[in-house]
């Protein structure tokens, strides 16, 4: 079965909503998104389903959800803006996960999938062939646990956090976390644009160190000020 992955960037420019209202309209559109593509995926003959990891900058609080195995990774200052970092001058950044995986294998995601009559296998496989737990679509696991409900955290934003690394797991099977951090903060103090640096953390994956999946990436950087 071929894998996908949704990823996304929104900005909301109503400030008026509170977190709880803020985490709800996430939810809701994380719903609204799997049963659209449950109806077409029916409509079309085709069972295919994707993960997701989606970021929403509310003013300065920041949200991050998601589905399935897609990570999102911050950047954090380990040390107070206006304080003195390495010798010449950077700070140092810490690499922080902010998603957890949806797996098969994990306790509270077996339960869910046993009690709908479903099952995991010695490779740790939902049916002995999905590797997640939740994903949009995949209307045929449906039955047996799989649901696309996301895991929502949410954080303020303050001068320590630079940038957000969003990736699925083709990325995330070769670089790990503050590898990653490093890669792209390395590319960021060189002065290439946001973009250049996603392509060139995607094609560090595939060509070099050899991702054989999915790779996709976006870097979020946050304005300093």
């Amino acid at each position: 079965m071929r894998r996908s992955i949704c990823m996304g960037m929104f900005f909301q420019l109503d400030y008026h909503l509170d977190v709880k209202t803020a985490k709800r309209s996430m939810l809701d559109g994380f719903r609204k998104t799997d049963e659209s593509l449950l109806q077409e995926s029916a409509e079309g003959g085709w069972q295919d389903g994707a993960t997701a990891v989606c970021l929403w900058v509310l003013e300065q609080k920041v949200f991050v959800a998601n589905v399935g195995d897609a990570k999102a990774v911050l950047a954090r200052s380990t040390i107070p803006d206006g304080s003195q970092g390495h010798s010449d001058g950077v700070h140092a950044l810490k690499a922080i996960v902010l998603t957890r995986e949806h797996k098969p294998i994990f306790p509270q995601e077996r339960a869910r999938i046993q009690k709908a009559g479903g099952f995991v296998s010695s490779n740790g496989r939902l049916q002995g062939r999905l590797e997640v737990s939740r994903a949009l679509g995949d209307r045929q696991f449906k039955k047996v646990g799989v649901i696309a409900t996301p895991d929502i955290q949410s954080f303020d934003l303050t001068d320590r956090e630079h940038f957000i690394i969003l990736g699925c797991d083709g990325l995330w099977g070769v670089f790990g976390p503050s590898d990653a951090v490093d890669f792209v903060q390395k590319l960021l103090n060189e002065g290439l644009p946001v973009t250049t640096v996603s392509r060139r953390l995607v094609r560090e994956a595939i060509r070099e160190r050899q991702c054989k999946d999915n790779c996709t990436a976006i870097v979020i950087v946050f304005k300093r000020n």
